[in-house]
C-alpha cells in the first residue's frame, strides 16, 4: 500500500509542449514551516539578504533532485494551484522523503499557498499538491522586493 501511495504521490512528468524541450516535473506534496535559519535571518531584517536566503528555498530529498537532475543550489520553480515561485533548491538533509519538499515560512511560500483560511485565520500550509521542476534557463530566485513588485504589484 505504502508503495502505490508512492507512485500516486510522487512520479516524473515530462511536459511536452509544441515546439519546446521537455524537461522533467515531479508531483509533491509541500509542507511549509518554520526553521532556526529563518528566525535567525528575521533578526537580520526581513529586507535582509540574509533573511530571504533563508527562506527562498526548497528542500528536496536527495533522488528526487536525481529525478529531476537539479544539483543542490540550483533555481527550480514550484507551482501549485495557488501561485508559482522559483526557489533555490536545497539538498534536505531529513528523510528519506520522496515525493514532499518543504519550503520555510515567508513571502515566497506566501504566493503557493491558498490565502483562505475558511475560518480560522490561518491558511493551511501543510499538504498542498504541487509540482516542482527545473527553472528556465536564466530564471533566477527573485529579492523581496521583485517578489512583493512582481505578485502584488507593491515594492
Amino acid at each position: 500500500m505504502v508503495s502505490r501511495l508512492f507512485n500516486i504521490m510522487c512520479h516524473v512528468i515530462m511536459p511536452k509542449r509544441a515546439g519546446e524541450l521537455s524537461m522533467p516535473s515531479l508531483k509533491v506534496t509541500l509542507l511549509t514551516g518554520r526553521t532556526l535559519r529563518q528566525g535567525q535571518g528575521k533578526e537580520y531584517g526581513k529586507l535582509s539578504e540574509r533573511y530571504w536566503k533563508s527562506v527562498a528555498i526548497c528542500e528536496i530529498d536527495p533522488d528526487d533532485l536525481k529525478k529531476l537532475g537539479i544539483r543542490d543550489g540550483k533555481t527550480v520553480r514550484v507551482t501549485t494551484n495557488h501561485g508559482s515561485v522559483a526557489v533555490r533548491a536545497v539538498k534536505s538533509m531529513r528523510g528519506p522523503h520522496q515525493g514532499r519538499i518543504f519550503v520555510p515560512y515567508g513571502p515566497w511560500a506566501s504566493v503557493i499557498v491558498d490565502s483562505k483560511t475558511d475560518g480560522t485565520g490561518m491558511p493551511s500550509f501543510k499538504g498542498i499538491e504541487a509540482t516542482v521542476e527545473p527553472a528556465a534557463d536564466g530564471e533566477k530566485v527573485l529579492a523581496l522586493q521583485e517578489l512583493l513588485h512582481s505578485h502584488y504589484g507593491k515594492k
